[in-house]
């Protein structure tokens, strides 16, 4: 009997999914906590190619970024809504800080020089 690749797998709780969704933090190891050069080397070059998916990241946040923007809008406009637009707006200058630290990783790590 020949099983399907997705019944070995174990199911993510939707939080879980949810965060590795938005948040990129769990494809890449800490080179800090390494002990030895070996360890840091490899680490570094995990997450050099790791940072592969970071436009992914980049493209979700920048769609919570336009999303959140186009909430303000239509709140502060069309509801005359000051309160909520500004919850909106809020959040739309946290999600383009994400971005902008999304944007840096990438490029020193598509980037960066080994020494």
């Amino acid at each position: 009997m020949d099983k399907n690749s997705s019944e070995d797998a174990p199911e993510l709780p939707f939080r879980s999914l949810l965060y590795r969704f938005l948040f990129f933090d769990w494809l890449f190891r800490d080179v800090g906590a390494a002990r030895t050069r070996i360890e840091r080397h490899a680490a570094f070059q995990h997450n050099r190619r790791m940072s592969r998916y970071l436009p992914v990241y980049l493209r979700r946040w920048s769609f919570l970024t336009a999303f959140d923007f186009a909430l303000g809008v239509l709140f502060e406009k069309v509801l005359q809504a000051g309160l909520l637009s500004a919850w909106f707006f809020t959040w739309t200058c946290v999600s383009l800080t994400g971005m902008v630290v999304i944007a840096v990783a990438w490029i020193i790590l598509t980037h960066a020089r080994l020494s």
